[in-house]
């Protein structure tokens, strides 16, 4: 049986396995993510979840599956056909009769009526060089131009051109700026030091 019976409306219900691969869902679910079971069912639950927030939300799904917690509460940013929307997620771990180990983890997302899109990139196009990835990584690091651009065996002037390139490309006024808004559009990694851009945009 692919599609669970429980279909309360605003709620997406998904059974995964200890791989956290997909198999069961309710109709809400399939909806939301424009698929149906046999699109959806066998995929990873982490396909569905934007890059930027997987390494928190693997961390968490690591200890229910090590018995360390029985459940969690997160916000995930999921990623449907056409748009990303913050949603609050909880996961719980299904034990069998006999069997001490998880059998497999239950997770509802509630998907509230006020709830808006959030504007992260969503089609994982390669928008930053290798080079630009990496003085990206410097600037919400915090380092100086001069160092940065040691370490990047660049000149001063080569990684201003660059920062340039980084400000007119996310439309942004400066360096502050420019970090907040990679954070907020997803293309810098949530809950990572030193910070990391997302590998799926880097050219």
């Amino acid at each position: 049986m692919e599609e669970l019976s429980f279909d309360k409306s605003g709620v997406h219900m998904v059974t995964l396995d200890r791989r956290l691969t997909i198999r069961q869902a309710n109709q809400e679910f399939f909806r939301q993510f424009g698929g149906s079971s046999e699109e959806i069912c066998g995929r990873s639950f982490c396909d569905l979840v934007h890059p930027s927030g997987r390494q928190p939300l693997m961390q968490q799904f690591a200890r229910l599956l090590e018995g360390r917690r029985h459940r969690f509460a997160a916000e995930v940013i999921a990623v449907g056909p056409d748009s990303a929307f913050a949603a609050p997620l909880v996961a719980v771990g299904v034990r069998g009769r006999h069997v001490p180990e998880l059998a497999s983890i239950l997770v509802l997302m509630r998907a509230t009526q006020d709830s808006e899109n959030v504007g992260v990139v969503t089609d994982r196009r390669k928008m930053l060089s290798e080079i630009d990835a990496k003085i990206l990584e410097g600037i919400a690091a915090g380092v100086p131009t001069i160092p940065l651009a040691r370490r990047l065996y660049l000149s001063r002037q080569g990684v201003e051109y660059h920062v340039t390139r980084l400000l007119r490309s996310l439309s942004v006024p400066n360096r502050s700026a420019l970090v907040s808004r990679a954070y907020s559009m997803g293309v810098l990694k949530f809950g990572t030091w030193p910070p990391k851009v997302v590998e799926e945009y880097v050219k």
